[in-house]
Parts: C-alpha cells; sequence; structure tokens
C-alpha cells in the first residue's frame, strides 16, 4: 500500500493539499473553488466524472430553479442546514458559473432552469471539465474509496494497489443509492460507521407510490392525470401524475413522498388525497353537476376517462351514486398508498451521514478535518433543480470552509 502526502503547508513552498473524493456536481465545484489556493486531487470510483450528472440530463438538464426566497428555502429539509448554503451560493449565483463556463440558460416552465437549447448534458459537463483542466486539478478515474486506515486516513484502490491518502483536507461527495448504474449504491456507509460516524438507512425520495389498482384501472395505465393538485400529510402539490402498473408517478406525487414515507415508517396508514378538479371550487362543481343529466355529470365537469375511472376505483358504489357526495369526492379523491417504489428506482435517497455528525460548515464533528457534501448527507429536496442546486451549493459551501480552515481563520 502507498501513502500520497499531503504537500507542506510551511513557508512560501507548495500549495497545501486537498482530496475530493466523488466526481459529482458536489465535488466538481468544490474543485474549481478550492483549486484557487490549493493542490487539488479528485478521486472518481467510475471510468469519468458525472455519470449521475449525465443521468440526470436524460431529457433535458434541470440544473437548478428560478425560486427564490422563502419559496426556495421551503424545499429543503433541514431548512436550518441548507437555507444558508442556499443564501450564499443559489440558483443566480449558479447561472452566473456556469455562464463564465460557456454554459448560458434559461428558464422554463415552472420555473426550472435548462442550459440554452442545444446545449447537451455532455456539453455541460465537457465545460466543466475543461476548467478543472485548466485549473491543474488532477482528476483520478478508477479510483474507489474502500475504507478508512488507523489514523482514519481515506483509502483509495486502483488497478496499480491501494493508496493512504494523506491530505491536509478531505471532501467526501460519494453520493446517495439512487440510479446504482452509474456507481451510486451507498455502499460506503459501512466504512464511516467503523470510524464512528452515524449513517441512516437510505430509503426512496422523489419515487413513485405503490397502490392496489383494480383491473378496471387496467386500460387506463400510461394516461396523465393533469392539472390536479395532490396532498398528504401538510404537503400540498399542484401539477401531473400518470397511472402506472404499480401506481402512481409523476411531479405531482415527488413532493409528497416524505409524507407518506413518515407515515409508513410509523406504521399507519399513508394517502394520497387527490382534486381532480383544482381550477374549480366546490360551489362550481356543484353547480356543474346540479345542472346535468346524470349521465353527463362528469362531461359537466371535464374529467377526463382515466380520471373518472381513478374516482371510481377508490369510491364506494354506493356514495358515487349518492349525489351529495360527488362533488366532494371529486375534490378529495382519497387513495390508500401500499408502499413507495426501491431505492434503486427512486431519482433519489434520502439517509446516509446523520445530520447530528455534521456542522454547520459541513466538516464531521468527529473527524474536522474531513467535510461532507451533497446526497450522502440526510437531507431532501424535490425535483425540478432543487436536488442539483443542492449538490453545487453544498460543494461551494464545504469548499469555503476548507479555505478557512487551512487558512487559519475562524469561523463565525
Amino acid at each position: 500500500m502507498t501513502t500520497r502526502r499531503a504537500a507542506s503547508k510551511s513557508g512560501p513552498g507548495p500549495r497545501p493539499s486537498v482530496a475530493i473524493i466523488g466526481g459529482g456536481p458536489a465535488g466538481l465545484i468544490a474543485a474549481d473553488l478550492l483549486s484557487e489556493e490549493c493542490e487539488v486531487h479528485l478521486y472518481e470510483q467510475g471510468r469519468m466524472v458525472g455519470r449521475k450528472f449525465l443521468v440526470a440530463g436524460d431529457g433535458g438538464l434541470n440544473i437548478t430553479n428560478s425560486a427564490t426566497g422563502e419559496e426556495l428555502y421551503a424545499k429543503f429539509i433541514p431548512r436550518a442546514l441548507m437555507q444558508p448554503m442556499l443564501e450564499a451560493f443559489g440558483p443566480v449565483e449558479l447561472r452566473s458559473w456556469l455562464r463564465v463556463l460557456g454554459v448560458p440558460t434559461y428558464v422554463g416552465s415552472s420555473g426550472r432552469v435548462f442550459p440554452e437549447r442545444g446545449i447537451r448534458p455532455a456539453e455541460v459537463l465537457g465545460a466543466i471539465r475543461d476548467r478543472l483542466d485548466t485549473k491543474g486539478v488532477s482528476v483520478h478515474p478508477d479510483h474507489a474509496f474502500v475504507g478508512f486506515d488507523a489514523q482514519a486516513r481515506p483509502i483509495v484502490v486502483h488497478v496499480d494497489g491501494r493508496t493512504t491518502l494523506d491530505a491536509d483536507l478531505v471532501l467526501f461527495a460519494l453520493g446517495g443509492a439512487s440510479w446504482p448504474k452509474t456507481g451510486s449504491t451507498g455502499s460506503w456507509t459501512a466504512y464511516f460507521e467503523a470510524v464512528g460516524i452515524r449513517t441512516m438507512p437510505f430509503a426512496a425520495s422523489n419515487c413513485g407510490v405503490e397502490i392496489e389498482l383494480p383491473d378496471t384501472i387496467r386500460p387506463h395505465l400510461g394516461k396523465p392525470l393533469k392539472n390536479i393538485v395532490i396532498s398528504s400529510g401538510d404537503r400540498v402539490v399542484h401539477g401531473e401524475a400518470t397511472i402506472t402498473s404499480y401506481g402512481l408517478e409523476g411531479n405531482a406525487v415527488y413532493p409528497v413522498v416524505p409524507a407518506i414515507r413518515e407515515a409508513l415508517a410509523m406504521g399507519g396508514p399513508a394517502y394520497l388525497t387527490i382534486d381532480l378538479k383544482p381550477d374549480l371550487s366546490m360551489e362550481q362543481v356543484e353547480q356543474r353537476l346540479r345542472d346535468a343529466a346524470w349521465k353527463e355529470r362528469m362531461a359537466a365537469i371535464r374529467l377526463d376517462r382515466h380520471a373518472v375511472a381513478l374516482y371510481k376505483a377508490f369510491t364506494p358504489l354506493e356514495r358515487s351514486l349518492d349525489g351529495r357526495w360527488l362533488a366532494h369526492d371529486i375534490k378529495n379523491l382519497r387513495i390508500p398508498v401500499k408502499a413507495l417504489r426501491s431505492v434503486e428506482e427512486a431519482i433519489s435517497t434520502v439517509g446516509g451521514i446523520a445530520i447530528e455528525e455534521v456542522g454547520s460548515d459541513l466538516a464531521l464533528l468527529k473527524h474536522p478535518r474531513m467535510f461532507v457534501a451533497g446526497e450522502m448527507i440526510d437531507i431532501d429536496a424535490p425535483t425540478g433543480g432543487y436536488l442539483l442546486q443542492a449538490a453545487f451549493s453544498m460543494g461551494i459551501w464545504a469548499a469555503k470552509a476548507m479555505l478557512v480552515k487551512l487558512s487559519g481563520r475562524k469561523t463565525n
């Protein structure tokens, strides 16, 4: 086993040495900032950096969101940890950074931000990689993190052998357990547990929900439920959902997953409540139904056939035939949820490094020369650009804290 020594920090000699383990968004943007003052070595277990970044870009790279202030901060759990990072480096700052890289962006529907049309995800990743090359960042592909030595120094393994990293500071940006085909398996938790860092089990987030669907729904699989409102617990989301072979998925489903997950974890029943006609008040629905013939009721409120099928599937026949409850149930369709889809199918995960193990600067409290960032920390955020924004914000935050620590300055 070899040991890669850190550069000396004394005198006018070589710059301090920083190791970054993980080549996703958090690790890449941290490397950019740290390279201003440090010798940076970035270790990636795959053949190339940013594989998960490319997967996230399938169908369009939603890189951030134009939301600001309360609208932005409320999307993140835990908010207390994330808000200072978003205030310091939010969507405006991320878009400015990308512009410097030659990647202009635009605001699309629902505030989602994308690279300008014609710019592919691979080109965005290439621009980031070119910047790191220009700034002298050393990228080491095919180097897998395999644990710590007796002095809690990280060990990486390559075809040429095992190397102990003796850097001045280390940033871990290892990802969670979603999209395992990209190498993000979450298997690293055992290594951190071995050095006294508590981790939380990984669980699916931003995923579909499993529902017991009757055979009457089968002809409607793949059909979208457009312009609906889904709520669970205290979460209310306006958007779309798709009827699938296992239940429901879509941008109106994903943000309520934390409430469903919590209810299921407590052993109690979990429900989605769907407003199939959110643009009409209860009184307006009642009025339209009152003026329509019995067989024309659903047409009177312009309810799609698959929405009608879903309503009938989860409304007792006697109740649906009783016109007194029809308007209420169309706007409050209650559907029991059996389970969430698996971690492997989820867009993102919660779990990983427990929040209590991490300081406000993203350093590990028990190992203050180690920092963590990205999905490997037990945080949650919905789709819509917020997940990538969180990774970039945390990468910048950790990098700034590392520079402060290397300079010997005290943080607030």
